[in-house]
């Protein structure tokens, strides 16, 4: 059984983001790092992959949609895709990359000392796309969780890109954030789980440099503006609120 997990979600190729959280001495203590997906689709995407391929047997991997849509438009069973920069880096992969999205699982489930069992998934239980914001109403909340059996203590999700914690029904649901993309202020959101419950954590770097970074060895040509909306969090919790909401 782990005792510390550090769970990184929606990456979404932002390497110097991800670069910065896999130094923190808590993600490098860290019995397991749980990628609870969207990891790829950005303007580092091949990078990215192999920064975390370097996890070794560490890394638990967890598929999201955006690897979903990325696999799909490569392999020709989708002709467009709603992300802009999705289409490009879906082109950037390997064809190893490529087959090991395709081979993630929709979710795992692992014992955390302190936590009980916990379930890992991208957006809820029941789909990698299916949006649940903090502040769901509890019959909502209910509807997500219901197909879970009893002996799930602790729920981790991402997707909506905005870190929360939170009780409903007996349960604890945790969203990390974003590594990669997030709302509300800019760093690298990341959780870690353990013994002593749940730490929601953001870590601070070098925002300009990583966009000059990004805009230079990127080769997606909107990659600066690109950048600088996402590295820099110009998109405000507030906004994600609103264009999230039911």
């Amino acid at each position: 059984m782990p005792e510390s997990v550090a769970v990184l979600s929606d990456i979404h190729g932002v390497l110097p983001a991800l670069e910065a959280v896999l130094a923190e001495p808590d993600v490098r203590a860290a019995d397991t790092v749980v990628l609870t997906g969207d990891l790829a689709a950005g303007p580092l995407p091949g990078r990215t992959l192999d920064a975390l391929a370097a996890l070794g047997g560490r890394a638990v991997w967890v598929g999201g949609n955006a690897d979903r849509e990325l696999v799909a438009y490569r392999r020709g069973a989708r002709a467009a895709l709603p992300d802009p920069i999705a289409p490009w880096a879906a082109e950037q992969l390997r064809a190893e990359q490529v087959e090991l999205l395709a081979s993630l699982p929709a979710s795992a489930t692992l014992p955390v000392g302190g936590l009980g069992q916990v379930y890992f998934c991208h957006a809820t239980p029941r789909a990698d796309d299916e949006t649940v914001l903090v502040d769901a109403a509890p019959g909502r909340w209910a509807e997500v969780l219901g197909g879970l059996g009893p002996q799930v203590e602790t729920v981790v999700l991402g997707h909506t890109h905005m870190p929360f914690a939170r009780l409903t029904h007996g349960r604890l649901v945790v969203n990390p954030g974003s590594v990669g993309m997030p709302y509300g202020r800019p760093g690298a959101h990341w959780a870690l789980l353990g013994a002593g419950g749940v730490a929601l954590r953001r870590t601070a770097y070098d925002y300009g440099a990583a966009c000059a970074r990004i805009a230079a060895e990127s080769g997606y040509a909107g990659a600066a503006a690109w950048a600088d909306e996402y590295v820099w969090a110009r998109n405000s919790a507030e906004d994600a609120l609103a264009a999230f909401g039911d």
